[in-house]
């Protein structure tokens, strides 16, 4: 009895509250939903690449491969969105031919990329390589993705009086199509897509010749006139402004918290990978790394308040186990035929050529980046460096003193095996030189003692702020204490002679520095980040200032040398220890040579023995702020005892 009672009470509910039901899976299913794959920071790395992680070689990344996993996701649902948050280009050799192929943004279009923004690197060819780019890609006929960028500050730069380099870039954007948003139809649902270009990414952009607004101010606007003018179910932003694991310096972070109707942020810039999406309100950040490493997918659904909920996000690995798409790989080795004829030729290479056989395990440059010691990459580039020039016809025969690699120039390593002209040009691709031809050229600068050890004080003391400026020597070594007081955290710095014997600096002797162009140009950056404490200026041999940092490129039979020339040259003059006609990578790579020693030590005596001028300043400026607090509290306590008194007698 008690059964058939409960069964038919059952019955009965599931009666009553079927209407409900049926309802709520109707409004479920009403619902508007939306899917999206992402890069950012791909930095020309078309092809499938050759590096490290974890200690172990991998063959990741690759265009072809990237649009077998967009096909895939697009057979799931034709229409998924797909966007890009810049530095598409700066990477790889397929770089040479940005100005005259665009070869980045036309694969981008190949892949189905519907929008883009600008990167910092972008601008590394200077005004005219990007507007030759962005000329040459809308003149080549095929597919290109959309362009946004909203903060580019026109209006200040029209106060001022256009320059020829301003207008150039203006020209060149109004050919492309470039504008501060565009609204895309997938499906049934409407998005707005707008674009940011951060400050720290200006920071980072030493020949960009625009001026931009603040990211949270041009969004803002921007936003409030696609509200007035559009209808539009979503807002997302392509932003090459990054995060950090400071939130107070996480641009895309107080972008979101600034700008709160923003749905979504894909965040460039940082080569970030976020495994899970940072979330602020209603507005999710969400990054997959550089290189095409992973492409990131995600999925989300509106609500009833309008805004959207990430119901899927992760990071598709791009792995030699994915069948390459045969046509996307097609349109890849036509243009990367032209890399061979149309630029390495120049230098007497050819891109699968064998420069030395490499049997170290390598640092990778994230390690160069995250890990602050001595690294045998850094330091075989500094080798490199330093031996290019020594060993090159140059006007300058003043032997050099010194040469530096900062990490921030470091793209890739090298892996076990055969090391090719592709793979070099890989690990140090930035830039392009005075003469117009791609590749940073060496600088040859020179620098008091004193300002070599500011030099030390600078990785020991900035670089944890400023991880791209590590720096890697050949030439001189350093020992420092990073429980030290700031900028006092150097304990030794010496140069060393041909057979590595110690030789001592002179404050007031000038030493030649060898470096790159991208290294020179961001000395002020440095100064900046030190509040002008720590700040160097670069001479030539006869103590001059260097007003314009391009006229110390280094020429040899009237040709700049390039930082991947020396490092081509190097390796290739390494001696051959097997006998099989090619070189091979010395051991003595396997180990730490004691150019950067870390001392761990938190004694007294550790801590304060040596101190600096930086230090004495310190403490001085810690000093007076002290007295003025005792003199401000004596002050205000004789001033209590005043007012007591008074009232004492008024009693």
């Amino acid at each position: 009895m008690k059964k058939r009672f409960c069964l038919f009470l059952c019955c009965l509910l599931t009666i009553l509250l079927l209407p409900s039901l049926q309802s709520a899976a109707a409004s479920d299913s009403t619902a508007k939903q939306t899917d999206i794959l992402f890069l950012h920071d791909t930095h020309s790395h078309l092809n499938s690449f050759l590096t490290v992680e974890d200690g172990q070689d991998v063959t990741l990344g690759g265009f072809a491969r990237i649009r077998t996993r967009i096909r895939q996701a697009q057979e799931k649902n034709p229409d998924t969105l797909v966007l890009d948050a810049g530095d598409f280009s700066m990477g790889t050799l397929i770089q040479t031919i940005f100005d005259t192929d665009a070869a980045e943004l036309q694969m981008l279009g190949a892949l189905g990329c519907d929008v883009t923004t600008l990167g910092n690197h972008e601008f590394d060819y200077r005004t005219s390589g990007l507007a030759d780019a962005l000329n040459a890609a809308s003149e080549s006929g095929t597919t290109l993705p959309y362009m946004v960028l909203c903060n580019i500050d026109w209006d200040s730069m029209e106060a001022e009086g256009l320059t020829a380099d301003q207008q150039l870039l203006r020209d060149a954007f109004k050919a492309y199509g470039m504008a501060d948003y565009v609204v895309l139809t997938k499906g049934d649902v409407k998005i707005a897509v707008l674009g940011v270009f951060g400050e720290d990414s200006l920071a980072c952009a030493p020949t960009c010749a625009l001026k931009f607004e603040d990211i949270s101010e041009a969004a803002a606007r921007t936003v409030r006139e696609i509200q007035e003018k559009e209808t539009v179910d979503m807002i997302v932003c392509v932003s090459h402004s990054g995060t950090n694991p400071d939130e107070d310096k996480s641009e895309d972070e107080i972008l979101a918290k600034a700008v709160p109707e923003i749905d979504l942020i894909i965040s460039g810039h940082t080569h970030t990978t976020l495994p899970a999406p940072i979330r602020h309100g209603d507005t999710y950040i969400v990054s997959c790394g550089s290189y095409g490493r992973n492409l990131g997918s995600l999925s989300m659904t509106q609500q009833e308040n309008g805004r959207w909920t990430m119901d899927r996000y992760e990071l598709l690995p791009i792995t030699e186990e994915i069948v390459p798409d045969p046509d996307t790989q097609a349109k890849i080795d036509s243009l990367m035929e032209k890399v061979d004829t149309a630029y390495l030729s120049r230098f007497g290479y050819a891109r699968t050529q064998v420069l030395a056989q490499n049997a170290v395990a390598f640092a990778t440059s994230d390690d160069l980046y995250d890990t602050h010691t001595e690294h045998n990459l850094g330091n075989l580039l500094a080798d490199a460096f330093f031996y290019a020039v020594e060993h090159a016809d140059t006007p300058d025969s003043h032997p050099v003193d010194v040469a530096i690699v900062p990490s921030g120039c470091v793209r890739d390593t090298f892996a076990t095996g055969d090391i090719t002209v592709e793979d070099v040009f890989n690990a140090y691709s930035l830039g392009i030189g005075e003469d117009g031809i791609p590749g940073y050229p060496l600088i040859s600068i020179y620098l008091t003692g004193a300002e070599l050890k500011t030099g030390a004080e600078i990785d020991a003391s900035i670089s944890d702020f400023m991880p791209s400026a590590r720096l890697y020597l050949s030439g001189c070594h350093f020992s420092f204490n990073p429980h030290r007081l700031i900028l006092n955290k150097v304990t030794d710095c010496y140069l060393t002679d041909a057979e590595n014997g110690r030789r001592e600096i002179e404050d007031d002797q000038l030493y030649r520095i060898v470096c790159d162009l991208y290294s020179g140009q961001m000395l002020g950056a440095v100064t900046d980040v030190s509040y002008g404490i720590l700040s160097v200026q670069p001479k030539f041999a006869d103590g001059t200032p260097v007003e314009n940092i391009e006229d110390t490129i280094i020429l040899s039979e009237g040709q700049e040398i390039k930082a991947w020339t020396a490092i081509a040259a190097y390796l290739n003059s390494m001696e051959d220890t097997d006998g099989d006609g090619i070189s091979n990578v010395p051991q003595a790579y396997a180990s730490f040579q004691s150019r950067k020693i870390v001392e761990d030590s938190r004694a007294i005596g550790d801590l304060i023995r040596n101190p600096n001028r930086y230090a004495f300043l310190i403490v001085g400026v810690v000093l007076a702020v002290l007295v003025m607090v005792i003199l401000l509290v004596l002050w205000i306590t004789k001033g209590i005892r005043k007012l007591v008194s008074r009232k004492g007698k008024q009693r």
